[in-house]
C-alpha cells in the first residue's frame, strides 16, 4: 500500500492529514515515516473531549505518540486547532469498507464527517482499505461526507464517485 499512498500524496501537496491505525485497519507508522521523508508535514487527529470536530497535531515520529481516546494513538505535540485540515493536500481517512459513489463505512464516532467539510474544495479524501473492502454499494446517511478514491494494497488507488 505504501507506494500507491506515496503516489498518491506525491501529485497532492505538502501537508497530509492522516492517521494511525487500530487494530487491523491498513496503514502503520511506517507509512507516515515514508511520508514525511517524502517531505510531507503529516497531521494526525486528536479526538475531542466530546463527539465533535477533529482537533490536529504534527506527527513527527512514533516516539513522540501517546495513547488517545477510543484507542487510539494521538501526536503528544501542540494541537494546531480543528481547522488545520483546510491546509492539507491530500486526507486519509480509516474505513471498515466504502462503495463506489465513495460513501465510506468507519468505526461510527461520526467526527471525520464532522470534520472533513472542512477540507478545501478539491483536496482527495481517500480511504485505506484491504483488498475486498471495497463493495458496489453501502447504506448512506444524509451527514456521511464521502471520500474520492480507495487505496488497496493490490489495485493502488481506484477513483471512485464523489467529486470534492
Amino acid at each position: 500500500m505504501r507506494p500507491h499512498v506515496l503516489a498518491l500524496a506525491a501529485g497532492a501537496g505538502e501537508t497530509v492529514c492522516a492517521y494511525l491505525p487500530i487494530g487491523s485497519e491498513p496503514g502503520s507508522a511506517a507509512l507516515l515515516d515514508a511520508l514525511r521523508a517524502a517531505g510531507h508535514e503529516v497531521l494526525l487527529p486528536v479526538v475531542p473531549p466530546a463527539p465533535g470536530l477533529l482537533d490536529w497535531a504534527r506527527y513527527t515520529g512514533p516516539e513522540d505518540v501517546g495513547a488517545g481516546p477510543l484507542g487510539l494513538r494521538e501526536p503528544l505535540g501542540p494541537r494546531l486547532g480543528v481547522g488545520a485540515i483546510g491546509r492539507a493536500a491530500l486526507v486519509l481517512v480509516p474505513g471498515l469498507a466504502a462503495d463506489r459513489r465513495g460513501v465510506r463505512l468507519g468505526r461510527g464516532g461520526g467526527y471525520y464527517d464532522r470534520t472533513l467539510p472542512g477540507t478545501r474544495p478539491g483536496t482527495p479524501l481517500a480511504v485505506l482499505l484491504h483488498e475486498g473492502e471495497l463493495v458496489d454499494a453501502l447504506p448512506a446517511d444524509t451527514y456521511d461526507v464521502p471520500v474520492t478514491a480507495a487505496v488497496l494494497p493490490v489495485r493502488g488507488t481506484v477513483p471512485l464517485g464523489n467529486i470534492h
